[in-house]
């Protein structure tokens, strides 16, 4: 959901950006770092790659995910004059996804694609202020996007079990229809389109952050920031539907879906950046994200054209989590910097609330990155990291093993 790290620099450093210069990223991060900079322009291009495998399993069976690859694309932008630095940039903030076969158990026997696509970007316009010598603040304002696109199956045991533990209810013309589903008849909720940056069902809205940086020390500072919560319309699509599906055919009833108040959650950071000699770079972060505020449940709501309704409740109940960042940098030659990092962090996903299509578990990272001064106005960074193996298994009795390896690319110029 939340990347391990955002820009090249950090994502080599496991994540840690509170505290020192890390490029025109900072405005995801801790925007006072922007203050850090040169006074001078600079403009970065990156490129992030999310590469997750997810394997789900149950009674003997197992459906690969096919959603392996997912671009990120960024862009930034910062002119520092005086103790004023402003600018834009354009960042995708993170998301999840997956895609099992029609040929495997996930199709709950209905033959059809299950998957899920969370995409969340931001359009943000930040400024940092040097306030004195040893004291730089710094806010953004971020234009927020979110879409989904969501292909669920579930037989009739699957619905009829929601509406026994009061996780689901219908109304409507819709209740005789999917009241009756039998056992092995499935009902296929969807809406989903093929654009790679924005789904089907979208929403949009705003959000913020403050930050500052304070000089601790001769090499020593100590950054902090905040993350609002988010503000988005309820993610809506005119384009979606229903199958009904069972051994006399295939029923589709067309309408409009609504995803109800799916938000970002708060988060709170704290780092320091030490530099005991001119050529080493030790920083250190603490970040808390408080999804147990916007993760509680997941509800949509499908309005069919022909009339009806049908509210549909997932329990999620995720619990707040914190992530641990840590990270060396060693400065080589003029040219080359090489980086390590790890970043440790809790599940916030309850093991028996998982669900397969959105199997948000992966915990601890390892990251390498590696960075090169083409000259004086130009540099190219390039961060590594790989999310080691999580399994959980849900009160249904499927289980997850979920992996990443993601990477990211940027090219910097100052002018």
């Amino acid at each position: 959901m939340n990347m391990e790290g955002y820009g090249a620099v950090a994502t080599g450093l496991g994540g840690a950006s509170q505290a020192y210069d890390n490029g025109t990223a900072a405005m995801m991060n801790n925007p006072a770092t922007l203050a850090l900079m040169h006074e001078e322009h600079r403009a970065d291009l990156a490129y992030g790659f999310l590469g997750p495998t997810v394997e789900a399993r149950h009674g003997g069976l197992s459906a690969r995910s096919k959603a392996d690859a997912f671009s990120m694309p960024a862009f930034g932008w910062m002119k520092k004059r005086g103790a004023l630095a402003l600018g834009f940039g354009v960042y995708g903030q993170g998301g999840m996804g997956t895609e099992y076969g029609g040929d495997t158990f996930m199709s709950a026997g209905s033959g059809l694609t299950t998957r899920s696509e969370l995409s969340v970007g931001r359009v943000i316009f930040p400024l940092a202020y040097t306030v004195s010598p040893k004291l730089a603040l710094g806010a953004t304002l971020d234009f927020v996007w979110m879409g989904l696109d969501l292909q669920m199956a579930m037989n009739g045991n699957q619905m009829q079990a929601m509406g026994s533990l009061g996780q689901g209810s219908v109304a409507g013309a819709l209740a005789s229809s999917l009241g009756s589903l039998g056992p092995n008849d499935v009902a296929y909720f969807n809406f989903s389109n093929d654009n790679r940056f924005t789904g089907q069902a979208r929403g949009y809205g705003v959000g913020g952050k403050l930050g500052l940086v304070y000089e601790l020390a001769p090499r020593l500072k100590l950054g902090a920031s905040w993350h609002s919560q988010t503000a988005v319309s309820d993610m809506t699509s005119n384009r979606a539907e229903i199958r009904l599906i069972n051994t006399s055919g295939t029923t589709t009833l067309p309408g409009k879906i609504r995803i109800h108040d799916f938000q970002w959650p708060e988060t709170l950071s704290v780092g320091l950046a030490w530099q005991p000699r001119p050529d080493w770079l030790l920083v250190a972060d603490w970040k808390r994200l408080q999804w147990a505020r916007v993760m509680k449940d997941f509800r949509m709501r499908f309005e069919a054209d022909a009339g009806g309704d049908l509210e549909l409740t997932l329990n999620q109940n995720w619990k707040n989590q914190n992530v641990w960042m840590l990270g060396a940098a060693w400065q080589r030659t003029p040219h080359w910097t090489l980086r390590a990092g790890v970043n440790l962090a809790a599940n916030p996903v309850p093991d028996a609330l998982m669900h397969p299509l959105f199997p948000a578990i992966v915990r601890n990272h390892a990251t390498l990155g590696v960075g090169y001064a083409i000259d004086r106005a130009q540099t190219l960074d390039f961060g590594l990291a790989h999310g080691f193996s999580v399994e959980a298994t849900n009160a249904a009795g499927v289980t997850v093993n979920h992996r990443q390896t993601n990477w990211q690319l940027m090219y910097g110029r100052r002018y």
